[in-house]
């Protein structure tokens, strides 16, 4: 009889052994999966963006007079050249440079331009510019580094082939000469949900900005455009326009699909580049450069959007006279109206103008708009 007691007393032995076992199996699951879950978790969780520490170059000293350097984004010539002609003509040799990056192989001469302004002042490095594309910004950042090169260029100035100067060269260089900052159109991209969540890591949405692609410079911003290797990279593989083809900057439409964003590289990496490095506080957020956009109530074209071109009807300089009395620009953007000032001072709010046909140049010029009329500037120039 006790023998069989013993038995029956260590035959439950084993069975708790198998569910201790078990117990510990299923807790070494749930760890399992919870470490599996969580790992997925931060892979898919955006990076925290990283900080952009900005480098900037020391000063470098250089006597006399500070100069603008005039930066020309052109497709091929220089179409309204005469007028440009007629700007410098009237300036001290020193107070100014010009650069222009033209397509590839392109040569400005005699034979190419009717100013000798403008002889050889074509990059050799120039590349093949798309608009729309990253390379668009690549050609701004090619001129400002050639500029760079000469340490009394102090501002710098960017313009189309399509700019008018609205003023002589005097006022221009004493309205830019006089202001500490850069004259960047910077606003909140608010509406057009541009930025791509992609650019994350580096680029954090409060920074995104917008603004128009005509700048001016002071030295110390144009250094930090041409010494960036971190954001430029970053617009080249996620900042892509997204449009209907055969269309350029003359009609821009809207996709239709409103997850496909239509990103445009020169409207946003300059602003965002000194936004990231908390440069804000240095600038003018305006252009000085005018332009006027399409508002036709056309149901197609309210789909669209792009800069009307001044031709000879009406380029009268009674029109042009209008422009130069603005003195406050309304951004419905960001609901603000910005006053235009230098220094605390009200001044006019633009000093360039686009976009204008030949035929728009060669009137205002006979017209007197940039000074007395010469036929001459018409003609080219004799050797």
């Amino acid at each position: 009889m006790t023998k069989k007691r013993v038995a029956a007393t260590l035959a439950p032995v084993p069975l708790r052994r198998t569910l201790w076992t078990g117990i510990q199996f299923v807790a070494s699951l749930s760890v399992v999966a919870f470490l599996v879950a969580f790992l997925r978790i931060q892979n898919f969780s955006p990076a925290p963006p990283r900080l952009m520490h900005l480098r900037f170059r020391d000063p470098v000293s250089f006597s006399g007079e500070p100069k603008i350097a005039f930066l020309f984004l052109s497709r091929a010539g220089l179409p309204l050249d005469f007028v440009w002609h007629q700007f410098f003509k009237n300036a001290r040799a020193g107070n100014f440079s010009i650069y222009v990056h033209s397509k590839p192989a392109f040569k400005l001469d005699k034979s190419t331009t009717m100013s000798s302004f403008f002889y050889d002042r074509q990059l050799e490095d120039s590349v093949q510019v798309d608009w729309g594309e990253a390379s668009m910004i690549e050609a701004e950042r090619l001129l400002l580094k050639a500029a760079l090169k000469d340490p009394a260029n102090q501002r710098f100035v960017l313009v189309s082939d399509s700019c008018i100067p609205l003023y002589n060269f005097d006022y221009v260089y004493n309205y830019l000469t006089s202001s500490p900052k850069s004259f960047v159109d910077s606003f909140l991209d608010k509406k057009e949900c541009r930025y791509n969540e992609k650019m994350s890591p580096f680029i954090p949405k409060d920074k995104w900005r917008k603004g128009s692609q005509w700048i001016i410079l002071i030295r110390r911003h144009a250094e930090v455009v041409v010494d960036d290797d971190v954001i430029f990279p970053v617009f080249k593989k996620h900042c892509k326009r997204r449009l209907a083809k055969n269309l350029d900057e003359e009609h821009i439409i809207k996709p239709a699909d409103k997850k496909q964003r239509s990103c445009i590289p020169d409207e946003h990496y300059l602003p965002t580049l000194l936004s990231m490095g908390e440069l804000d506080d240095q600038l003018e957020r305006r252009t000085l450069t005018y332009t006027l956009w399409n508002s036709s109530n056309n149901a197609t074209d309210k789909q669209s959007w792009h800069p009307v071109t001044f031709q000879y009807g009406n380029a009268s300089p009674k029109e042009i006279n209008k422009i130069k009395n603005i003195k406050h620009v309304y951004y419905d953007t960001d609901s603000r109206t910005e006053w235009c000032q230098s220094n605390g001072t009200s001044v006019p709010c633009f000093l360039f103008a686009r976009k204008f046909s030949r035929g728009a140049g060669m009137r205002l010029l006979s017209e007197g708009f940039f000074g007395p009329f010469e036929p001459s500037l018409l003609l080219p120039e004799s050797s």
